[in-house]
């Protein structure tokens, strides 16, 4: 049901925004003064000023604008017939038509650039104007044969080149006075996912960052106008992306955008903070900046809001200045680092300091310093979009007062439940966990990205180790050369899928005929194609201080499920079976697994994990104290593999399961495997893998097993002969460890009924940790991992105890033999409830 104006405003109201606008229209006066301002800003932003441009630090960034418009000159000079840009055939093509308005923005912004050589050249904005027009005219103002190919193209990604292009040459529009409200008009047609040439609300395409940069381009479009009314509109209309998120309490039932527990969704169900998360970062943070002053919006409240993105968002999720791959979506096959996604962030982040609360501003600078000392790549200012950005971003390291920190503690672990991914973080190491369930996609495939995706959210981790270049442990090449059956921490059956371009031809499955509507953006296209959601709802977890006890049912997506309704040659793949926990703890990541086995008659594999490195590294692996040089299957109840050359290591306690096969091979492929548009560039790296075989003739089996991230052999041995882990129960039913140095029992319980364990009681699913510290004191943490339950209810046995202190919703109260514990978990979608208790 679309929302009315009247309860749109009620909403951002009871979110605080309303106060972000100002109560009543400008003059005519005040209008012209703010557009001024506002366009005099959005110039400064992207071509930076006489000032900035003058510093020594700009001048790589001013060489490359100059040199990405001499290229496109050049371009435009030897283009042939029907084209405008050398190459770029127009017609039939919609990115080719978008790259050519982003050549033409291209060069336009060197002639604004304070310190190019191409400043003011009125031959070359005149060639820039003239381009525009020939494209109008030929290939985009006719809408009755335009907005062919991807959407976005035509709703955002022309009218960004378009809408910047003429900012920057507003002084010079006086050649052709119709040509603004020409482009302002075809621009409004093309927002057909719009209603009446504006922005829907309620539609699924206008949400996030897609909304941010539909909502920044229609301010400037109304800047260059004069008219308020578009302006006011459109941030109205962009002040929803600053609302949290309540899931259940949907505004034009909108799952994209933030959440509270930190997690950022896009495309409605996929973890997305670092692809899109860091797009609508970089859209809202650039708005902030080019509002400054204009009169238009009180910009500066919004800034403790998008202070909270960057520090509970998209910190944890940054190791050592790397954007871990679990909230990058399709990205993860795209050849441009983890180092280069942090980059965007850093400069988002530079920029709010400038817009922040002095403490706001001191954290920011101080992360910016941080994110610098950590990283192992070099970061390049000259990547960023602003050259005034690379002036504050150049002060801020010269700044000998500012103390280099992160934005939370080195010894955390976070669970962004909303988004069904875990971080783990120690000093030495961070562990990064990909789940899903029946509200979030396991993967996300599209326009031939991220190929071979089937096991991303099955429970898959990476296990970053400090002091490394991730580059040489993760990123596209990591995809490129582990196996997809074989990625860490994953469950698979034993077959050969198909990617989608191998199915069907094409990169989607095209069949709008059927009742379904199968076309490149259609609904069904997203539901069983692009990013299909499971069928359980168990996953999630709970957090104790730094510790973690996190759980999934793995399920099959909903294709399966839906098989009678989707076309005959549509094809599902049936998943393997699981029923897993991770507990985490300081120096061991304890997984239990059970109920795994293949299914329907197939054979399955577990792999505990998977590690690459260069092919010429020193990479040792040891088993139970011997050398291990080839690949096999092996009974150990300890493995270790260790790169010399870069002074890392990982070890793996196997607690119970059966023999494990050891791989060790050499493999080289094409980055194309995994996206089609990549560089055909064959990629070699050292693979190792640690897998549990599951005969497809075999009962479900049981598996339990430790991460040691940075272990040696000593602390192997002793963590495998010892009593410092003790697996309590591993079922389908309950799964529970002890950690008898911590005084630490983790549980998660999957079914209806009551489970004990150590002297632990709790009644049907949930997620718990409790530790007794001495004294008489007891810490507890509970959540509801199905996110459905109204109520927790559990029962510490012994002692009567007394709450000392707790979240809202904890009830305490004796119990004969004990303490029973209640927690209203209702409507809390999955974050825990903690409690200290004492007696």
């Amino acid at each position: 049901m679309e929302l009315t104006r009247r309860q749109l405003m009620s909403a951002l109201s009871a979110a605080g925004l309303l106060a972000v606008l100002p109560a009543s229209p400008a003059s005519a006066a005040a209008t012209a003064e703010g557009s001024a301002r506002l366009l005099a800003n959005t110039v400064a932003v992207f071509a930076g000023t006489a000032e900035s441009n003058a510093r020594p630090e700009t001048a790589a960034k001013l060489a490359a604008i100059v040199a990405t418009a001499k290229a496109g000159l050049k371009s435009l000079d030897e283009a042939g017939p029907g084209e405008l840009f050398k190459g770029l055939a127009l017609g039939t093509n919609d990115a080719n038509l978008n790259t050519a308005y982003r050549q033409l923005y291209e060069i336009a912004l060197a002639t604004r650039a304070p310190g190019s050589e191409l400043l003011d050249s009125a031959p070359v904005q005149r060639r820039v104007l003239d381009g525009l027009v020939w494209l109008h005219e030929r290939y985009y103002g006719d809408q009755s044969k335009g907005y062919y190919g991807n959407w976005f193209n035509w709703e955002i990604g022309i009218s960004q080149s378009v809408t910047k292009t003429l900012v920057l040459l507003a002084d010079s529009l006086a050649g052709h006075p119709d040509l603004l409200r020409t482009y302002v008009a075809s621009m409004d047609a093309y927002l057909r996912n719009g209603t009446a040439g504006d922005v829907n609300l309620d539609s699924r395409f206008h949400t996030g960052a897609n909304l941010a940069d539909i909502t920044t381009n229609r301010i400037l479009q109304g800047a260059l106008l004069g008219d308020e009314n578009r302006i006011r509109k459109a941030l109205t209309d962009q002040l929803t992306v600053f609302v949290t998120i309540d899931p259940y309490h949907l505004k034009h039932n909108v799952t994209d955008g933030h959440y509270a527990d930190g997690s950022f969704i896009q495309h409605g169900s996929v973890a997305y903070t670092g692809s899109y998360g860091k797009g609508l970062l970089t859209r809202v943070v650039q708005t902030l900046k080019i509002l400054d002053g204009s009169g238009f919006a009180h910009g500066e409240a919004l800034a403790p809001t998008v202070f909270k993105w960057v520090r509970d968002g998209f910190a944890p999720l940054i190791f050592e200045g790397w954007m871990m791959e679990i909230v990058k979506g399709r990205a993860v096959s795209r050849t441009a680092t983890g180092y280069a996604d942090v980059a965007v962030i850093v400069e988002a982040a530079v920029d709010l300091a400038s817009l922040a609360t002095a403490a706001d501003a001191t954290a920011l600078r101080q992360y910016v310093k941080y994110l610098r000392s950590t990283s192992k790549a070099p970061l390049d200012p000259a990547a960023f979009v602003s050259p005034i950005s690379v002036v504050r971003y150049t002060e801020i390291l010269a700044d000998t007062a500012l103390t280099p920190a992160d934005l939370g503690p080195a010894e955390r672990s976070v669970a962004f439940n909303a988004m069904d991914k875990t971080v783990h973080r120690r000093p030495g190491y961070a562990f990064a966990l990909a789940r899903s369930s029946s509200r979030i996609s396991k993967y996300e495939y599209m326009s031939g990205e991220n190929l071979m995706p089937w096991f991303q959210g099955e429970g898959a981790h990476h296990l970053y180790l400090t002091g490394q270049d991730q580059t040489q442990a993760y990123g596209v090449d990591y995809y490129t050369t582990v196996s997809p059956y074989g990625l860490a921490g994953v469950t698979a059956p034993v077959e050969q899928r198909r990617t989608i371009p191998e199915s069907y031809g094409t990169p989607y499955y095209d069949n709008p005929g059927h009742p379904l509507n199968f076309t490149p953006s259609s609904e069904s296209q997203n539901t069983y194609v692009y990013f299909p959601r499971g069928l359980a709802d168990h996953s999630g977890g709970a957090v104790l201080g730094a510790y973690g006890a996190v759980a999934m049912v793995q399920s099959s997506d909903v294709g399966v499920r839906d098989r009678e309704l989707l076309p005959a040659d549509f094809v599902v793949y049936r998943n393997a079976t699981a029923t897993k926990s991770w507990f985490l703890f300081d120096d061991e990541i304890v997984v239990l697994a059970a109920g795994v086995s293949g299914d329907e008659g197939r054979a399955g594999t577990t792999t505990v994990d998977a590690r690459v490195a260069l092919p010429g590294d020193e990479v040792t692996v040891t088993g139970d104290g011997r050398a291990l040089t080839s690949s096999g299957t092996r009974q150990l109840t300890w493995l270790r593999w260790a790169n010399a050359t870069r002074g890392s290591a990982v070890g793996y306690v196997l607690l119970a399961g059966g023999p494990v096969r050891v791989g060790l091979e050499n493999v080289t492929r094409s980055r194309r495997v995994v996206r089609t548009s990549n560089p055909d560039t064959a990629v070699s790296r050292s693979v190792f893998s640690a897998t549990y075989d599951h005969p497809a003739s075999a009962e479900p089996a049981a598996l339990a097993y430790a991460l040691l991230p940075g272990a040696s052999e000593d602390d192997l041995r002793a963590c495998a002969v010892g009593d410092r882990l003790r697996v309590l129960s591993n079922t389908s039913r309950l799964q529970a460890v002890q950690h008898t140095g911590l005084g630490l029992v983790a549980l998660n319980s999957f079914t209806q009924g009551r489970h004990h364990a150590a002297g632990v009681s709790v009644d049907g699913p949930a997620s718990v940790l409790v530790r007794r510290t001495g004294r008489g004191r007891t810490s507890l943490a509970v959540a509801d991992p199905t996110t459905r339950r109204s109520t927790v209810s559990l029962v510490l046995h012994g002692r009567r105890l007394r709450l000392d202190e707790g979240d809202e919703g904890v009830r305490v109260t004796p119990v004969p033999g004990g303490t029973r514990v209640e927690v209203d978990v209702h409507q809390a979608y999955g974050r825990s409830f903690t409690a200290d208790l004492v007696g």
